[in-house]
C-alpha cells in the first residue's frame, strides 16, 4: 500500500483535516444510457459498500470505469454530501446520493477545492493517495432522476474526478484527508 511519504518530495500533505466517508458506490455497469424518460437500466446488485478497494492508476476494483482509457485521470469520483443538501435545499427536494452516480461521498470538507489538488484518504485501512482533476459535471439525467433544475444546480458542485495513486482500501466512517495547502471545512 502507498503512503504519504510515497508521494513525490514536491508534494508534502502536511494538512490534515477529519472527514467522514458517508458513502461508497460501485456500478458494474453504466445506467444512465440512451434517454432519461426511458429510465436507467436496473442495479444488478446493491452498488453501495462498506469498503472499496482502489489499484493506483486504475481506480476502484470492480467499478464500470476501473482501468478504463477512456476515463484516465477520471476513474473516481469524490462528492460532498454538504454540496447535495445545499441543491436538495435550493431544489426542495430529497436528493438521494446514489443517484449522482459518484463513488466517494465525503462529509466534513469542501470537496471541490480539491480539484487539480494532490490529497490521500486514510480510513483506517492505510493511506490512498490520490490526484484530483477537473470537475464531475452533471450530466442531463440529474434533472430526470434528482428533479428538474437539478443539472444546473449540480454545475460546479457535482465532485471532483480524480486517479487513485497509491493502491489501498476505503471504508466507511471516520477518515483523515491530507492536503497539500488548507482546504475549507464544512
Amino acid at each position: 500500500m502507498g503512503a504519504v511519504d510515497d508521494a513525490p518530495a514536491s508534494t508534502v500533505l502536511r494538512h490534515e483535516t477529519a472527514v467522514e466517508v458517508a458513502l461508497l458506490l460501485v456500478s458494474r455497469r453504466h445506467r444512465y444510457e440512451g434517454r432519461p424518460a426511458d429510465g436507467p437500466l436496473p442495479a444488478n446488485e446493491d452498488e453501495r459498500r462498506d469498503r472499496i478497494e482502489l489499484r493506483a492508476g486504475l481506480g476502484i476494483v470492480g467499478d464500470r470505469y476501473f482501468a478504463s482509457r477512456a476515463h484516465v485521470h477520471a476513474s473516481v469520483t469524490v462528492i460532498g454530501l454538504e454540496d447535495l443538501d445545499d441543491i436538495a435545499d435550493e431544489l426542495g427536494v430529497e436528493v438521494d446520493p446514489v443517484a449522482t452516480r459518484r463513488n466517494v461521498f465525503l462529509r466534513g470538507v469542501d470537496v471541490e477545492a480539491l480539484r487539480g489538488e494532490p490529497f490521500s484518504l486514510d480510513s483506517g485501512a492505510g493511506t490512498v493517495a490520490f490526484r484530483g482533476y477537473r470537475a464531475a459535471n452533471p450530466c442531463a439525467w440529474m434533472d430526470h432522476e434528482i428533479a428538474p433544475g437539478a443539472f444546473r444546480a449540480m454545475r460546479g458542485r457535482g465532485g471532483v474526478r480524480c486517479d487513485p495513486e497509491s493502491d489501498g482500501v476505503l471504508t466507511l466512517g471516520p477518515a483523515v484527508l491530507r492536503t497539500a495547502r488548507p482546504v475549507p471545512t464544512r
